[in-house]
């Protein structure tokens, strides 16, 4: 086997590696001599077979194994011997002309990592903005609950329903006369003015007493989620039970122990637990954002093309998707059209913060225990069908790109919070508006050096400075291909939740009178 280099430009190399004819039968025959004695034949002992009937029965398919595991073997020795760190998978490729007999010329196009200078940590100041909670807003957070959990009383028989009143009815739909399936319901309790069920179903319920009955039409809207009811026009029969008037909600002892606490005091102890979590997250955030800025401020090196592309294609497929469910989705997109170049600045930049993390990681100790790795693969595979959990985990386990990519953002994480563990932290209260307005700042978020816009300007379907905010840190280098083969294709989940925003959960069937 002979190697030499073709490519060295920059962070960009190339290879051919020349696999002689010889050294290719060479190993068809070692493995020809391994297999003869598990092959059986008629006429011949088991073991007995000959060589070259062997060869003839199984030699073209022994060839493409011999091939591809000489091609595997042969890239991860050169990445060995030329201590190569790969930013991504190589490109392998086989010359066209070859065939059996003939030497084989392999051809290895990558991109290494950078030699990134030992990153300076010492004289980090940051500014950790902290919202104090007040007893003001935990008396708001408790209206609020209160508010979800209304409590109702019957209502004298003579009382008309009103909007805000509650009804608990019987109902049953029908089509041309027929009762049709999933319009039926006992006891349904239905808030009037609520916009619970279809337009039309409400309103012609007000004025109604307990006991009577009554027939409604209403049409169901042309978008129905049930295709054989969507802009039908239906009837309704209802008799109703009861009305019943919300009642007074009292914030007290007995209110705390109907949500199954112990006293007023320990429910508002937990509110302004929850509280305080909800603007921490916002206050590490803009801890995090102003680190990633002075670390990149810091440090300048060349970055992989190959990642630079990679994060650039995720941020877009966001960027697309959130664009598509504007209200204007070709004005969104023309906008984010404009913006591209910027976009691709922005991949670059997470890019760029993403292997300095990486490296200061790695030089003091960073790591991710087994438990932790064995956490997280469990949790992601939560995303998928129970049937398929098990195939993502045997993925996760087998592609060690794939684990790398999982592994990123934990990693990343205890990165950053080791950095602020060095840094020089002071504290200044704000309040929520003024740590939103401190994350949202444009001069202190997006890190490309493109102009400002307009604040006119219509406002991008994902903010620019959200999209730069994490940097896509790869815990260690990339490892080379284990095949020369196609990927394995992960199993597929039902729906990836989004990076930051928790995925939406399936609507619960409801009756068809129900949106």
């Amino acid at each position: 086997m002979q190697t030499q280099q073709t490519v060295n430009e920059g962070l960009k190399r190339g290879y051919t590696i020349t696999i002689t004819a010889a050294e290719l039968a060479a190993k068809i025959e070692a493995e020809i001599k391994k297999i003869a004695p598990q092959v059986r034949m008629p006429g011949f002992r088991p073991g007995k077979v000959p060589a070259n009937l062997v060869k003839k029965m199984h030699g073209e398919a022994l060839h493409g194994q011999v091939v591809n595991d000489t091609i595997r073997e042969s890239v991860d020795k050169l990445i060995r011997d030329e201590a190569l760190r790969p930013a991504m998978q190589p490109e392998i490729g086989l010359n066209e002309d070859y065939e059996e007999g003939k030497d084989a010329a392999i051809t290895v196009s990558l991109e290494v990592l950078p030699t990134i200078e030992a990153p300076a940590i010492d004289g980090l100041k940051l500014e950790k903005l902290v919202v104090p909670v007040t007893d003001e807003q935990v008396d708001e957070a408790l209206g609020n609950i209160a508010s979800q959990n209304k409590s109702y009383t019957d209502a004298p028989k003579t009382k008309k329903a009103a909007d805000g009143d509650q009804l608990i009815i019987d109902f049953v739909g029908k089509l041309d006369g027929v009762e049709f399936e999933g319009g039926k319901a006992e006891d349904a309790a239905l808030v009037l003015g609520s916009g619970t069920f279809i337009p039309g179903f409400e309103d012609q319920l007000v004025g109604v007493k307990a006991g009577q009955e009554k027939t409604i039409t209403v049409t169901f809207p042309e978008n129905y989620q049930a295709a054989h009811l969507a802009g039908k026009e239906a009837t309704f029969d209802i008799t109703v039970k009861a009305v019943k008037v919300e009642g007074e909600t009292k914030i007290d002892e007995d209110f705390a122990k109907s949500l199954g606490l112990d006293s007023l005091d320990k429910l508002r102890e937990i509110m302004k637990g929850q509280l305080e979590q909800q603007t921490a997250g916002l206050t590490r955030t803009a801890m995090k954002r102003a680190l990633l800025d002075q670390l990149a401020a810091g440090h300048s090196f060349e970055v992989p093309g190959t990642m630079v592309e990679a994060e650039f294609a995720q941020i877009w497929q966001q960027l697309q998707q959130e664009a598509a469910s504007e209200e204007d989705p070709a004005a969104a997109l023309k906008q984010i059209e404009d913006e591209k170049d910027e976009y691709r600045s922005i991949a670059e930049r997470r890019v760029r913060l993403g292997l300095l993390l990486s490296e200061i990681g790695q030089a003091n100790g960073v790591e991710i225990s087994q438990q932790e790795m064995s956490m997280l693969i469990q949790q992601a595979a939560m995303q998928y069908r129970p049937e398929d959990r098990e195939r993502f985990v045997q993925y996760i386990q087998s592609e060690p790109m794939a684990a790398a990519q999982l592994r990123a953002p934990l990693y990343e994480d205890k990165v950053v919070d080791f950095l602020f563990d060095k840094a020089e932290v002071t504290e200044r209260e704000v309040t929520v508006e003024e740590l939103q307005a401190a994350i949202e700042a444009e001069d202190g978020a997006a890190p490309a050096p493109a102009p400002k816009k307009a604040a006119a300007k219509k406002k991008a379907p994902a903010k620019k400075e959200a999209a730069a905010e994490e940097a896509p840190a790869a815990e260690e280098e990339a490892k080379p291909a284990k095949k020369a083969a196609a990927k394995k294709a992960a199993p597929k989940a039902d729906a990836a939740p989004a990076e930051d925003k928790p995925a939406k959960k399936a609507p619960a069937k409801k009756a068809a009178a129900k949106k």
